[in-house]
């Protein structure tokens, strides 16, 4: 009797992964290829469209080198990657242009043409602001170089790419799934199409951006040259999939209205689900994005850099106390055990988590600080300190959706990533927001959500609640201290106002 197994691939910043599940979920396999940046000049930064389809051939084959079933069981795959740089094809399906990095900030006289010309408009109609996204990007390209923009068929994102590749389509079939529109510059986002008004309001060519497709859509099935670089059998079918930040909200079960999502990585980023797009036209701190899940949007903002403070922290400071192995997993747990004899106080110091600037909303002059220091303050207090800096910042997001959405109830909130095992900064996080936070049971991340998409694309599963039911776990639940919601309450108050001190000091001194 064959075997149905599915492959979900994460075209991210730092590499690719790829995993192999079974139709019930069970991981038989995973491989990880890293990427190379190029960062050639400062402010540009770029990869090469093919190293990208290189790496996902080789963790596709890595993955079923590691495997002992039948490739040709493989029932499907689905991509999902990094959502805010483009690449430009031409005709052919080929790259004419390298990868152009949500963290290249070539573009960013643009973003300040986009936002004297139609800021608002572009919120209200994409869900979210010109930013280091497609819409500047394409601009750049439109006018920085137009002997090749004249060239390019279309726009898209490394997964569109990959995917085009490894089905030998050409750039009449280039697609984008709904979940980037909200980064693209010229949708309109909650009707699922190209807005008229915003290309001739930026002389920008409608017929450059590509068709959009549902993310469980097949786009195309795996060719006889591409199969033989990954090992798959030729015809094995390609799901459209998603962006990488909404593959981990459905990873983690962001499935549902009033729940929230916490991703705590390299970034801190959190996400409320709700049935209404609601775009923030007026604190322009959150995106709206559209689920994977029909007719849920996911209102989501994030700290750049949030887990990296840590790393910055037990690198840079903690060592200075002279404590040892900081950075391994028992340090980890030292700091964690100095941070919880630490009792909240109005005494206790305050940390600002934007070290490398604010995204949500758009500050990025204002760096990270702590504040109401004294001598009595230790190690473990600074600590503590960053991790419920995480958290206030959170509740902003949170009150910002209560603001949008005035019936909206943060009913639970789902933490995964690295962060989320902390059992301590759980609980930081249920106290400081007033709810509960249960921890995901699954460690694939983005692969698994999308992963889920394909099996629901092939007919695998009939939704992807079903999908989500199925392959999904939850650990532990934390729920919050009622005995300090009157402080949290004072404490967030106090962090908002000096969030905004700190940025017109910044503001002042530039």
């Amino acid at each position: 009797m064959s075997q149905h197994y599915l492959i979900g691939i994460d075209v991210g910043t730092q590499g690719t992964k790829a995993a192999l599940f079974s139709a019930d979920g069970t991981r038989l396999a995973e491989s990880f290829q890293k990427s190379n940046l190029l960062k050639q000049v400062p402010g540009v930064i770029e990869e090469d469209p093919e190293e990208q389809l290189l790496a996902v051939c080789k963790a596709i084959k890595g993955c079923l080198e590691n495997f002992d079933g039948n490739p040709s069981d493989v029932a499907g795959l689905a991509l999902d990657g990094q959502m805010a740089g483009i690449i430009g094809i031409d005709d052919q399906g080929k790259n004419i242009t390298p990868y152009d990095s949500w963290l290249d900030t070539r573009c960013a006289p643009y973003i300040q043409k986009m936002e004297r010309s139609a800021g608002n408009e572009i919120i209200r109609l994409n869900g979210g602001p010109a930013s280091f996204n497609h819409g500047p990007k394409k601009l750049w390209w439109k006018h920085e170089r137009p002997e090749i923009y004249k060239n390019i068929r279309a726009f898209v994102q490394p997964s569109g790419y990959v995917a085009m590749r490894l089905c030998g389509l050409k750039g009449d079939d280039a697609f984008i799934d709904p979940s980037y529109l909200h980064f693209s510059g010229f949708a309109d986002n909650l009707n699922n199409r190209w807005d008229e008004g915003l290309c001739q309001e930026f002389n920008l060519d409608i017929d450059k951006l590509p068709r959009i497709v549902r993310c469980s859509e097949q786009v195309g099935t795996i060719i006889a040259e591409m199969a033989q670089r990954c090992g798959l059998t030729a015809g094995t079918p390609v799901i459209a999939g998603c962006g990488e930040t909404i593959a981990s909200f459905l990873s983690s079960g962001g499935i549902q209205p009033g729940i929230c999502i916490d991703v705590a990585g390299t970034a801190s980023v959190f996400a409320c689900a709700t049935e209404r797009y609601t775009p923030d036209t007026l604190n322009r701190t959150l995106s709206f994005a559209h689920s994977a899940v029909p007719g849920l949007w996911y209102g989501y903002a994030y700290i750049n850099g949030g887990g990296m403070n840590l790393e910055w922290f037990s690198k840079e400071i903690a060592r200075l106390d002279h404590k040892k192995d900081i950075g391994s997993s028992s340090g980890w747990d030292d700091l964690a055990h100095l941070a919880s004899l630490i009792e909240p106080t109005a005494h206790s110091p305050m940390f600002i988590p934007h070290l490398g600037g604010r995204n949500s909303p758009a500050q990025p002059q204002l760096r990270g600080a702590w504040v109401n220091l004294d001598w009595a303050d230790s190690i473990g207090a600074l600590y503590r300190a960053m991790l419920e800096g995480v958290a206030l910042e959170y509740r902003l997001y949170l009150a910002t959706c209560q603001h949008l959405i005035a019936d909206f109830t943060a009913t639970k909130i789902r933490v995964t990533g690295g962060g989320g095992k902390s059992g301590l900064w759980n609980q930081i996080k249920a106290d400081v927001l007033d709810v509960p936070v249960t921890q995901v049971n699954r460690s694939e991340g983005a692969p698994l959500g999308v992963a889920m998409i394909a099996g629901y694309g092939v007919g695998l599963f009939k939704d992807l609640g079903t999908a989500a039911d199925l392959w999904l776990s939850v650990g532990s639940q934390t729920d919050p201290n009622p005995e300090l919601r009157s402080y949290y309450d004072k404490r967030a108050e106090q962090y908002e106002r000096l969030i905004d001190s700190l940025y017109s000091w910044h503001i002042d001194g530039n």
